[in-house]
């Protein structure tokens, strides 16, 4: 299964040890609540579901799955997943790609949008960004 739950993310995107002829996913979720087993957030709960499903088929590719922190964590506008990453909002899904060399994000879909799975799909499945 292509999911990785045990992703040690780097300082910024560009630091990605990404192929040039690869694709990367990153899936910003709200940490699990100690109290009730589950994230803290509604919108990731609903989310999961579709997400395993899209990157668990043979031939998906990676995707990080990558918890920005408890609710008091995550309000701070200083987090570093909203200064460094840019992500406001959970679940976040991203896509990185390497362009010109650097490696950059190339397609995001937020909240909602990934239980869209024309979508989610289409966001996963497009082809490699022009090099």
């Amino acid at each position: 299964m292509p999911v990785i739950t045990d992703f040690s993310l780097p300082t910024s995107a560009e630091s990605l040890n990404l192929p040039t002829d690869s694709v990367f996913f990153i899936s910003f979720h709200a940490s699990v609540d100690a109290n009730t087993g589950k994230p803290w957030c509604p919108d990731v709960v609903a989310a999961l579901p579709p997400l395993t499903a899209a990157f668990s088929v043979n031939d998906a590719p990676q995707v990080a799955f990558v918890e920005v922190g408890q609710r008091p964590e995550w309000r701070d506008p200083s987090n570093v997943f909203r200064t460094k990453w840019n992500v406001n909002s959970v679940p976040t899904l991203a896509r990185y790609e390497r362009v010109d060399g650097k490696v950059k994000e190339v397609g995001r879909l937020v909240e909602s949008e990934i239980l869209d799975q024309k979508k989610l799909k289409k966001l996963i499945t497009r082809p490699l960004a022009q090099l």
